[in-house]
C-alpha cells in the first residue's frame, strides 16, 4: 500500500469545538492538507516540539524519547494506517537494530514523538481518500470563521498577549518565568516576540 509523506504546517484554534485544535498535516507532493482533531494537553507538547522549548521538567513525549534513547530504541518512522468513524489510527515504527516493531498510538501522540525523534511522518493512500470529508469539514470551518471576520486562531494566538511595551531584556526574563511555570502557549509568544526583534 502506497504510503505518502506528510509534514506538519502548524496547529489551529477550532473555532467550533472548545479546547479543540486542529493539527494541520500536508502532503509533500501535492500540498493536500490533513486537519486531525487534537485535545489542548496534545497541541501544546506538539506546539514546544515545534518551537524547540526545552521545558524545565520533561513532559510524557520528552520522557518516552529519553526512555527510548537510553535503550537504543529508535523511532524509524509514524504511520497513519486508517480513519475510522471520524478518528485516525496510527503506527510507531520502531527498532533496537536487530528488529522492527510497529506500536499502536494515537496519532497526536505518535505527531508529538515523531518531532522529538526527527522521523518521517506517512499516510496510507486510502487514508487521504477518506479524509476528504474532514478536510471539508476543516474548510468550511475556516471560511465560517473568515465570514465572522475572523480566521482560524493559531496555538500561539488563542490568548492574546501585547508585549510591545517591554524591553528586550524584559521579554527574556519573561520567557524564563513562562517556561519555570510551564506556561508553554505564553512562552511561544513570547519567543516569537524575541525573535522578531532580533
Amino acid at each position: 500500500m502506497e504510503k505518502i509523506k506528510l509534514e506538519v504546517i502548524g496547529i489551529t484554534y477550532s473555532q467550533t469545538q472548545t479546547d479543540t485544535y486542529a493539527l494541520v498535516l500536508e502532503d509533500c507532493r501535492t500540498k493536500k492538507q490533513l486537519p486531525i482533531l487534537i485535545g489542548h494537553a496534545e497541541a501544546q507538547s506538539i506546539a514546544i516540539a515545534l518551537e524547540g522549548i526545552k521545558p524545565p521538567r520533561p513532559l510524557a513525549h520528552d520522557l518516552f524519547r529519553t526512555f527510548a534513547g537510553s535503550f537504543d530504541i529508535k523511532l524509524i518512522e509514524v504511520v497513519i494506517v486508517k480513519l475510522v468513524d471520524g478518528v485516525f489510527y496510527s503506527q510507531l515504527v520502531c527498532t533496537d537494530g536487530t528488529k522492527i516493531a510497529e506500536i499502536d498510538s494515537r496519532t497526536s501522540d505518535a505527531i508529538a514523538l515523531a518531532l522529538r525523534f526527527e522521523c518521517p511522518i506517512y499516510a496510507y493512500e486510502p487514508v487521504m481518500l477518506a479524509a476528504r470529508d474532514v478536510e471539508n469539514d476543516f474548510t468550511e470551518e475556516k471560511q465560517q470563521s473568515h465570514n465572522r471576520g475572523g480566521d482560524t486562531t493559531s496555538l500561539d494566538d488563542a490568548t492574546d498577549y501585547d508585549y510591545s511595551f517591554f524591553s528586550y531584556d524584559e521579554l527574556e526574563e519573561q520567557l524564563r518565568e513562562a517556561i519555570a511555570e510551564e506556561d508553554y502557549e505564553k512562552a511561544s509568544k513570547l519567543r516569537d516576540e524575541l525573535n522578531k526583534r532580533k
